[in-house]
């Protein structure tokens, strides 16, 4: 009996050992699947990565110019405030003139219908 279980116990390490050595084949083809997809992953990133670099870059540079605009539309509305306020100074001149004019007009009227007057009967115009 004990050529029995020795022959059980040779056959049963025969066994284990094909196991073996089978897992590790296909643990071998595993490893190799798992480098190729490692590679192209890591060729498949190397222009991506580029390409994101140079968005960065491009957005950077669009931020950049959106601040000097923004700079310069700051400016702008200074510029145009200080035109509206030079308008409205004009025109309150425009109006003090306008009135002045009014008043010389007023008192050309007043003066002319008073010389009138005084002439018709100086003159004995009815």
């Amino acid at each position: 009996m004990s050529n029995f279980f020795l022959g059980l116990i040779i056959f049963a390490m025969i066994v284990a050992v094909i196991i073996f050595i089978w897992v590790m084949l296909e643990l071998r083809k595993a490893i190799r699947a798992l480098r190729e997809l490692v590679n192209t992953t890591e060729n498949s990133l190397k222009p991506t990565l580029a390409e994101l670099q140079e968005t960065l870059k491009s957005v950077r540079n669009v931020a950049n110019n959106a601040t000097v605009v923004s700079g310069d539309i700051k400016v702008l509305s200074g510029a145009l405030r200080d035109v509206g306020e030079n308008v409205k100074g004009v025109s309150g001149d425009i109006k003090h003139l306008m009135d002045f004019v009014d008043g010389i007009t007023s008192s050309v009227v007043v003066e002319t219908s008073g010389l009138k007057a005084g002439l018709r009967p100086g003159c004995g115009i009815s």
